[in-house]
């Protein structure tokens, strides 16, 4: 159930309402775990319904329907235990090799605009990545020390730099190896 773990760190860090949460998660969990808003609503009503959660009416003077969330001491006690078993890496599962690979068992398919608009997305998320990082973890001989709790996020963003920048290099390599191939031009080569 990696959906309401992901959920319960999120409220660890600060009980919110269903909408803020989701807010919330789309900035942050949910560049590594994606998740629809109606999905997250499901999984707090399930959540609720385990104990692991409760919910409270909004401190709007019941002018909305709004409901605040917070961890339980269930949900923390099956955070804790989630959180200590092993789990296996996930496998690259991408259609795109599959055709990577049929285009070299059947002669050029034409795969330079999906990698060209592949290699965008990524450059696209990539920079999206270092502007969170230059706003939430500024570098430099006046940026306050860490937290523990802000160097653990830090680093898992940079995972995601890391991610996206690999993919990017990947992406335009195999365009340059199909240019190489079937003559294309530079043209074809998204900019770096």
């Amino acid at each position: 159930m990696p959906l309401a773990h992901a959920l319960m760190t999120s409220l660890l860090e600060k009980p919110s309402s269903g909408y803020d949460l989701a807010r919330r998660f789309d900035k942050s969990i949910g560049f590594f775990w994606r998740a629809t808003h109606q999905q997250i609503y499901r999984e707090l009503a399930r959540m609720e319904a385990a104990g692991w959660i409760d919910s409270m009416a909004a401190p709007d003077g019941g002018r909305t329907r709004k409901r605040v969330y917070r961890v339980r001491d269930a949900g923390r006690d099956e955070l804790l235990s989630w959180a200590g078993t092993r789990t296996e890496p996930s496998d690259l599962r991408d259609d795109l090799m599959v055709r990577l690979r049929a285009d070299a068992a059947i002669g050029p398919l034409g795969l330079q605009p999906e990698l060209a608009r592949r290699a965008a997305l990524h450059a696209q998320k990539l920079a999206a990545y270092r502007a969170i990082e230059a706003r939430d973890f500024p570098s430099g001989g006046t940026a306050p020390p860490l937290s523990r709790e802000a160097a653990l996020q830090r680093h898992i963003l940079r995972l995601g730099v890391r991610y996206e920048q690999g993919w990017l290099d990947w992406t335009r390599e195999a365009l340059q190896l199909l240019a190489h191939w079937d003559g294309a031009t530079a043209a074809d080569l998204p900019s770096p």
